[in-house]
């Protein structure tokens, strides 16, 4: 079941949620589901960034050529990995009517976009597989932060989580969000982001 909350943002642990993003009256909707066992095997090697833009139908081929050029070792965690971004993409692409899209896959191990803002976009994509999930705002928080006062409550996506946060291209009511603070703490997050490739 689909649960609206200040009619701005939807969330379910049902994948369908992602396409009420689509609706007018929806900034933000979470597909609430769990992180990928195994997921953290990611990190052996200490791979670089990744960020590429591909066609729909080119983006299993350019990510394993991407992740091997980065140091991700080819192990069962990034078969995962890949299998995982297709689908996301898929669904993406479904729900914005294109067929390609900018894909970015960050190790994140400071405080990053730590100021509470709405990105340039229609609407993108970000699921965190390891460590803290992104941080966001429902809307009479975000009204707050509108008007310069802090927020009465922080939510946080859950590792595994997948949202699709509207952007200023797509409404005047962006989903107002940043990543969680971490820096000092040790903490290592890896995240993946998607964009429409025109807006990039």
């Amino acid at each position: 079941m689909t649960t609206l909350l200040h009619s701005t943002i939807a969330k379910s642990d049902s994948a369908s949620v992602l396409r009420e993003v689509r609706n007018e009256d929806c900034n933000l909707a979470i597909w609430e589901r769990a992180s990928i066992a195994g997921i953290e095997g990611l990190f052996l090697g200490s791979p670089d960034d990744v960020r590429f833009t591909a066609s729909l139908n080119d983006l299993p081929d350019q990510l394993r050529k991407q992740l091997n050029m980065s140091g991700f070792t080819a192990t069962s965690a990034r078969d995962r990995l890949i299998a995982d971004t297709v689908q996301l993409a898929a669904m993406y692409c479904s729900i914005l009517a294109t067929d390609a899209l900018e894909i970015r896959l960050e190790t994140v191990t400071t405080n990053a976009c730590r100021k509470w803002h709405s990105d340039y976009v229609t609407a993108r994509v970000i699921t965190t597989y390891v460590g803290s999930g992104t941080d966001w705002l429902d809307a009479e928080d975000a009204a707050r932060i509108e008007h310069g006062l802090g927020p009465t409550n922080i939510n946080s996506l859950q590792p595994g989580d997948v949202g699709i946060f509207k952007g200023r291209l797509a409404t005047n009511a962006p989903a107002i969000h940043r990543s969680p603070p971490i820096d000092g703490t040790g903490e290592k997050r890896l995240l993946l982001v998607l964009n429409p490739s025109a807006e990039v």
